[in-house]
């Protein structure tokens, strides 16, 4: 059974005045969720940042895209994601990843491992969010943490839980994703730590295709439960779809015709726009669309159209 259609918008690059005037109109616009990222760039930080947007609005969701989990201590973590969502009645997301930004770790003098060493640090921390989230007890000796003990309040006030997202590129991440989150994110892979045309080569039909493969992989019976996000990277509504994917698609590394077949790039005008996120639902069961602020008025319409169906 197809997952409804939602949209989110992203926050990140956005002054504190601008943050929750965007959020507001967001939610007037019909959007889901916003969104920010965890980097060390010109933004508010994520938890901080996604609490504002919560108390300016009554109905939007927050969705942290997504945190990276080598910044932050499980335990600490859980307290502040249980907090945030009692502060927003129930409307947080929690979005997890393994970490990729080279710039960051560097800035921090955070030690940038192996993606398998993050992934196993990530499936750790996974595994004693998840309990702490639901008031449960964790009792957990593994390979990077220790802890004993319960969640004090406040606790988590969403009914059936707090949505686990999980996002990555990568065979071991999507697997991990499959098999853990509620939400899916597919992302180009970024083992470079930087995002260039390598990541634009990992965003294609042939790929997504794989990537797919390596979620249900995972998730084996669940997957037709869970919910498939895609990031856009590439955002226009135009009369020029073929023209607009000429100019862009070569600093991406691909082809016209590869651009346009991702689902990481939206090109065309309102009409062509609803055809191609649907044909994204039927072919891989993408329902999840995430953009930024500037697109946001244009995708209107679009959004309009599709939310909730």
């Amino acid at each position: 059974m197809p997952q409804p259609f939602r949209f989110s918008v992203s926050l990140g690059g956005l002054d504190s005045a601008d943050l929750t005037a965007t959020a507001q109109r967001a939610e007037e616009l019909g959007y889901s969720t916003v969104t920010l990222p965890d980097h060390l760039t010109d933004q508010a930080a994520p938890l901080l940042g996604l609490t504002a947007a919560a108390l300016a609005t009554t109905t939007l969701r927050v969705l942290p895209l997504v945190l990276a989990n080598d910044y932050r201590q499980p335990v600490f973590l859980a307290k502040e994601l249980a907090t945030l969502d009692a502060l927003s009645n129930g409307r947080l997301e929690v979005g997890l990843g393994a970490g990729w930004m080279t710039t960051d770790y560097e800035f921090a003098g955070v030690a940038h491992d192996s993606p398998g060493t993050r992934i196993r640090r990530l499936a750790e921390s996974v595994s004693v969010i998840k309990p702490l989230l639901r008031g449960e007890a964790v009792s957990h000796d593994g390979e990077f943490y220790q802890v004993e003990g319960t969640l004090p309040a406040p606790l988590p006030v969403q009914e059936g839980g707090v949505p686990l997202m999980l996002a990555g590129g990568k065979q071991k991440m999507l697997t991990l994703a499959g098999a853990e989150a509620d939400i899916i994110g597919i992302n180009p892979g970024l083992t470079a730590g930087v995002i260039d045309e390598r990541a634009g080569q990992d965003a294609t039909e042939a790929r997504t295709n794989q990537k797919l493969n390596w979620v249900k992989d995972g998730a084996g019976d669940r997957f037709d439960s869970l919910e498939l996000q895609t990031r856009l990277h590439l955002a226009m509504i135009s009369d020029n779809r073929e023209e607009v994917a000429a100019e862009m698609a070569p600093l991406l590394g691909i082809t016209a015709e590869e651009a346009l077949g991702s689902p990481h790039a939206l090109v065309g005008s309102v009409a062509q726009c609803i055809d191609e996120i649907k044909g994204w639902r039927d072919k891989w069961g993408i329902s999840y669309i995430s953009l930024d602020a500037e697109s946001m008025q244009d995708f209107a319409p679009v959004v309009e159209a599709l939310s909730g169906t």
